[in-house]
């Protein structure tokens, strides 16, 4: 399998969304770059945050599109464009309601599942759904009226405790993900409970 090159985590820009469900994947790469070191920096022509960081003395793009969610595509594609990377090189990370807090997992291809920001990076890079996907629970609201409000809303203490202690263990299995050992990059974090 390739190996992974850039680590995209979505999110909705401004201090008002920071805390919100649906900027889970932002939470996923804040939590790297403090393990990492280095900073995202505006890049205009990627339409978001860039760092550019080692791990596991491998070279890793970082990218929080600083579009709204739902035109997260524009962001991806740019950056995928300008350093010549594949979708099978990229790593998407963001929130799942299909999955509980405390949960994460690792996913190749598939559709969109209804999530706005995959919907248009499939569109952006050309239908094409190879691009890695990493999954990180943020529970259901339990009837579908409520989900808009339920993503854009705050986690309480316990549940925001839970999501940081999946994406804990999504740092832990990076280093195997990337490299492209998705078998034991899985394994880990998918028998994973909080």
């Amino acid at each position: 399998m390739s190996q992974v090159k850039a680590i995209i985590g979505l999110a909705n820009p401004g201090t008002e969304y920071e805390a919100t469900r649906h900027n889970a994947g932002a939470w996923l790469l804040e939590a790297l770059l403090r393990r990492a070191g280095g900073e995202l920096r505006a890049e205009k022509k990627f339409l978001g945050r860039h760092a550019r960081i080692h791990l596991d003395g491998q070279e890793l793009h970082l990218l929080e599109p600083t579009t709204f969610m739902n035109r997260s595509g524009g962001a991806v594609a740019a950056m995928a464009k300008f350093f010549k990377l594949t979708p099978d090189e990229l790593l998407v990370a963001h929130d799942e309601l299909d999955l509980d807090p405390g949960t994460a997992r690792y996913k190749t291809g598939g559709g969109h599942g209804g999530h706005n920001g995959l919907r248009d990076i499939i569109q952006a890079l050309g239908n094409d759904k190879g691009f890695h996907r990493l999954r990180i629970g943020i529970g259901h609201p339990g009837d579908a009226r409520q989900v808009t409000n339920y993503v854009l809303g705050r986690p309480g203490k316990a549940e925001r405790g839970a999501i940081d202690a999946a994406i804990d263990e999504c740092l832990a299995t990076l280093p195997q993900a990337v490299s492209g050992d998705w078998t034991k990059a899985m394994q880990r974090l998918h028998s994973f409970k909080p």
